[in-house]
Parts: C-alpha cells; structure tokens; sequence
C-alpha cells in the first residue's frame, strides 16, 4: 500500500535528548524481536547509530514535544507510533488491521490528572467523551489523517501547554475523523506479577509503563517499578 510516496507499515519514535534517544533504542529492540517485518524510524536531535532503526533523521528546534512537529513526516503508509517508554511483546498485525476501516487508532488515557491534563483550550468537551493518550498512535498516510496531524502541529503551537492531550482532545472532538480506541492490552500502563499469575487480564501486546522511562520518576521508582512485573 503507498499513499503520497509513502510505503509498508512501520513504527515511528521521535526522541531528544540523549535520554529519551537511548529508551528509543530499547524499545525499537523489543519491536525486531516481536515484529522483525516492520520498518523502525527515528527523529532524534542526536547522533544515534545502530542495528534498532532502518533509518535516524534529523529534529530540528528540539522541544518537549518535537513528537507533534514530526508525526506528519512519516515515510510509512501505515505508522505505529510509539513514545519511548514502551516495549512491544506481541504480534502488532491485528493491531495494523484497524487502518482498514479506520483513519487513526488510539487509546484511552483512564487515570487523568486533576491538572493540568483537564484545561480547557477552546471548548469545553463532554467528560463522556475520553481524553486520548498520544503515547502509541496508530494512523495510516491519507489526507485526512496527515491533515488531522498538522492541525494539531499548529494547536499545540499556540495553546502553550505543555502537555499535548488538551488540544488533541478538543481537536479530536471537532474532527469528522474515523478513529477507533484500542483495547487496554495495546497501551498497558499498569502490569505487575499479580496480574500476570492471577488474573485474567490479557496479557499486554504494548507495554507503556513509568519502569521504562528515562527521567520521570528517578532511578529508585524506576529500580522499585520493575520489580513488580515480569517484563524487563
């Protein structure tokens, strides 16, 4: 499938600061394990090498959120993107059939914080309608998608948060966009040994948890996180 000169399917990370470029790899190794079919692409602001992506360009004008600015620059028809504190530990071809029917594919962020996840920028949105987590994006290389990512290029740039789900949200619930919401297991936030051994929640095909990243909670969380499951 090609659209624009865009062709195959494959996953996006875009990363800056040496940091965040290192988790990158990490998590691209857990992708040519899993699913070595898939094409892997970097946006880094440093020099990465290695055998975990196909291809590293370039971020220029490096910010929080350098993942807005670069979405649209997909060389995939078909785009998996992932933030870096992520490990894939299945098959990602069901995940991909949703672009079948659907422009994009995203999951639902349950746990929101008070503030400032809950501003509002231009309108106000029904609390019926989910806050959308923008860490592991699926969307295929159509116009409408492309333009979809582009606009929110342009929201986040003058909104100001910091954050990017307020104008993502708000975006979302204005867009005529055909989307769908990924199950729980292809954004697992939480996963420890006692859902593993019992319980029956699935097991998790994406992995998105604080264990794996590479700032926000220190080395101690971090040390302390990782000795609740069973995936490293």
């Amino acid at each position: 499938m090609a659209e624009g000169g865009r062709r195959g399917r494959g996953v996006v990370y875009i990363a800056t600061g040496a940091a965040h470029a290192a988790a990158a790899r990490a998590s691209a190794a857990s992708v040519r394990r899993t699913n070595p079919g898939l094409g892997i692409v970097l946006f880094s602001d440093q020099p990465v090498a290695g055998p975990e992506f196909d291809r590293v360009a370039a971020v220029a004008a490096p910010h929080i959120r350098s993942k807005v600015d670069y979405l649209p620059e997909t060389p995939f028809a078909e785009t998996l993107y992932l933030d870096t504190d992520t490990r894939v530990l299945g098959d990602l071809g069901e995940m991909f059939r949703l672009l079948e029917r659907f422009e994009m594919a995203l999951a639902q962020r349950v746990h929101v914080p008070a503030s400032p996840a809950r501003s509002v920028w231009r309108h106000a949105v029904p609390s019926s309608f989910p806050q959308l987590n923008g860490g592991v994006l699926l969307y295929r290389s159509s116009p409408a998608a492309l333009g979809f990512l582009a606009d929110w290029r342009a929201a986040y740039a003058e909104a100001g948060f910091k954050v990017d789900q307020i104008t993502l949200r708000e975006l979302m619930w204005a867009s005529d966009i055909r989307f769908a919401v990924l199950p729980a297991r292809f954004n697992t936030r939480r996963y420890t040994w006692a859902h593993h051994w019992f319980t029956a929640t699935p097991r998790p095909v994406i992995l998105h948890t604080n264990r794996y990243h590479p700032t926000k909670f220190g080395p101690v969380r971090a040390w302390l996180d990782g000795l609740t499951g069973p995936y490293r």
